[in-house]
Parts: C-alpha cells; sequence; structure tokens
C-alpha cells in the first residue's frame, strides 16, 4: 500500500522583529515557552544535543502516552527568514516529516508560516483515513502560533 501525502500548514502576524521569532524557533531550548506540545507530560525527558540552536542542533523527547517519543534536527537556519527540521516520531507510531518555518518582516509585522509535510504509512495512513492530519494537528498548531506570537510580542 502506498503512503498517503500530508501538509499541514498554518500561519499568523507577529508584531515583533523577523530576528526575534527567528531565535524562538531555531532553538529548541525557547520551544519550551511556546510549543503546544510542551504541556501534554510535564515530566517529558528532553536530551538536547549539537550547537545550542540553527542547524545541526538536535533534540529528543521521551514521555507519557501524549507526549509520545521522537527527534527533531534543524537542517536548515536561514537567519531571519527560514528554519527548516527534520522531525522524527519514534512513539506512539513511527513517522518522518519535514517542518519548515517560513519567517516574512514587513514594515508593521511578521509573518509566520509553518508547515509540516511527508507521508503517512502503516497504521498512521489507517488512522488518517478516519482523522486526517490536518484535523488532527492544525488545532495544535494554531495554538503553538498563538505561543509564539505572545513570546515574542512581549520580547522574550
Amino acid at each position: 500500500m502506498a503512503p498517503t501525502p500530508y501538509t499541514v500548514s498554518r500561519s499568523t502576524e507577529i508584531t515583533a522583529p523577523a530576528d526575534a521569532v527567528f531565535g524562538l524557533v531555531a532553538d529548541f531550548h525557547e520551544w519550551t515557552a511556546w510549543s503546544p506540545w510542551e504541556r501534554n507530560d510535564p515530566d517529558v525527558e528532553r536530551t538536547y544535543s549539537g550547537p545550542d540552536s540553527g542547524q545541526g542542533a538536535s533534540y529528543e523527547w521521551r514521555g507519557n502516552r501524549k507526549a509520545g517519543a521522537g527527534g527533531m534536527t534543524i537542517t536548515e537556519a536561514d537567519r531571519p527568514g527560514r528554519v527548516a527540521i527534520d522531525l522524527r516520531f519514534d512513539k506512539p507510531f513511527s513517522s518522518e516529516s519535514t517542518v519548515v518555518f517560513t519567517i516574512v518582516e514587513t514594515e508593521s509585522s511578521t509573518t509566520v508560516d509553518w508547515t509540516m509535510a511527508g507521508h503517512s504509512t502503516g497504521f498512521a495512513k489507517l488512522f488518517a483515513k478516519v482523522v486526517p492530519m490536518d484535523k488532527l494537528i492544525g488545532k495544535d498548531f494554531e495554538r503553538g502560533l498563538r505561543n509564539l506570537k505572545e513570546q515574542a510580542e512581549s520580547g522574550r
């Protein structure tokens, strides 16, 4: 059975400089302040490796059933406009995706687009027939972008 492609994308306007937004996205240590999944398991185990931020920075997590387990590695970090990440889930099911944050500063704000693309296989493919990936995590992206906006606009 062939994999099923998916793309989930959300966007927001942030009244903060693009460089401030980039700093929150390109440093996994900052994700605890805005990531929509950070509250899924307060006892999640985090491991950071590589540089503190930017290309080559990695983050792995292991938590309860809801948080699951997996890892992310920044593969591209072009300040202040783009951060690309390889995302791997090990639990609750195995999958790989590419995540891209596009950050564009205008005269009055910064536009942030958050996109995740990949292919559903195995159990995830069957589950996606019932609940499409956009419906499954789209609201998480929206919550994460609201949190990111709050952090960037507060000058964090």
